[in-house]
């Protein structure tokens, strides 16, 4: 039996249920790291002229956190987003790495003190505390 869905097709009653959550098989990892990712996929595919005053990079990144998570985040992005065929990987540039290596390689951006010979410890926003009830703990809530 089908049953019509509209101008874009119809669905075969007779057609199993979609594979429950619990019993997919989730896909290999092609990288290990986050680091690996930076070192083996990002870095060499996403060459920029790093000169200090158009883009900036550290050569010890992992000692800034704000990169740390934006490498971490480009790979997880990679890692599910190169298993769509059709345009994955050009939704990952665009959506994701356009966007967070333009963040990273920026002069203003975490790397700002730092240059390719050294590394330099990034000034911290040190905020005050709000005062107490401004903000409540919403878990408190739950």
């Amino acid at each position: 039996m089908t049953t019509e869905i509209g101008l874009f097709g119809s669905i075969d009653a007779e057609t199993p249920a979609a594979v429950p959550a619990e019993d997919q098989k989730t896909p290999e990892l092609v990288y290990g790291s986050a680091e690996e990712f930076l070192h083996e996929q990002l870095l060499p595919t996403y060459v920029r002229d790093v000169d200090g005053r158009a883009a900036k990079w550290c050569i010890e990144w992992y000692f800034h956190p704000e990169a740390v998570s934006r490498i971490e985040a480009l790979w997880r992005a990679w890692e599910h987003l190169r298993l769509d065929g059709a345009t994955g990987i050009s939704v990952w540039y665009r959506d994701h790495a356009d966007h967070h290596m333009s963040v990273l390689l920026d002069p203003r951006g975490p790397f700002y003190k730092c240059d390719m010979q050294k590394h330099r410890d990034p000034d911290h926003l040190e905020p005050k505390k709000a005062p107490s009830g401004w903000f409540p703990d919403v878990r408190e809530f739950r």
